[in-house]
């Protein structure tokens, strides 16, 4: 698989870019699932919140060698290089693979679904959490403020190299032969930004019957079997 451009860029990132724990995804677990994977683990957080949570196997996978080497001292296995089949892990041996906010980094994230599926287990999903472009903040910069300006972090981080909406994400997983099991808006938006807007925003959302509603969200989780 081809490795990712974004990827040269992330021994530049705080270390706060690669320690975030996730909380928001662990609800989205299958229970029962006893070996998991975490593409793009970073410094292996999540994983060693998910085993703290739960009595699960976690296993990573991360490009950036300071955070892999951080992730091995904290998952059960790390392999240290990009998602692919050249990194050699076993088919149909996990019930969870996620990628969270991983695939917007991804030249070809269709690439890396498609070799998710050969590693789920029966009955295994994907978990995936993907920035949502669509997002009110995004949307307000660009339509009253002409702004299309990238960011360290976020919706528009300067290192993703793909970007998605609800409807995008929903399509991308179907074409690559999974059933949809769960699509939710995670980290809803706040005022400040776009305050002003924010009022006539809900009562338009509320006039269209809520068509508006994935503008919410900063970002969406999506939990994907193999279609049958």
């Amino acid at each position: 698989m081809t490795e990712d451009i974004a990827q040269l860029d992330y021994e530049s990132k705080s270390s706060d870019y690669f320690g975030n724990p996730r909380p928001e995804i662990l609800p989205f677990v299958p229970i029962g699932s006893r070996r998991v994977l975490d593409v793009g683990c970073a410094d292996g957080s999540f994983g060693a919140a998910l085993k703290q949570a739960r009595d699960v196997q976690v296993w990573g996978v991360e490009p950036t060698r300071s955070a892999a080497q951080k992730a091995a001292k904290r998952l059960d296995k790390v392999i240290e290089g990009v998602f692919g089949p050249e990194a050699g892990l076993p088919v149909q041996s996990f019930d969870c693979i996620f990628f969270n906010d991983v695939l917007e980094h991804m030249l070809v994230p269709e690439e890396a679904l498609r070799y998710a599926r050969s590693l789920l287990g029966p009955g295994g999903v994907v978990v995936a959490s993907i920035p949502n472009l669509r997002s009110f903040p995004t949307i307000w910069q660009l339509i009253f403020r002409g702004r299309f300006e990238y960011a360290d972090y976020g919706v528009l981080d300067r290192t993703h190299l793909r970007f998605f909406t609800k409807s995008s994400i929903v399509a991308m997983f179907e074409r690559e032969g999974y059933g949809l099991q769960n699509v939710c808006g995670i980290n809803a938006y706040c005022p400040p930004v776009g305050r002003r807007l924010w009022l006539p925003f809900r009562v338009a959302n509320a006039l269209l019957l809520n068509k508006l509603d994935d503008m919410k969200f900063q970002q969406f989780v999506v939990v994907a079997g193999l279609a049958t």
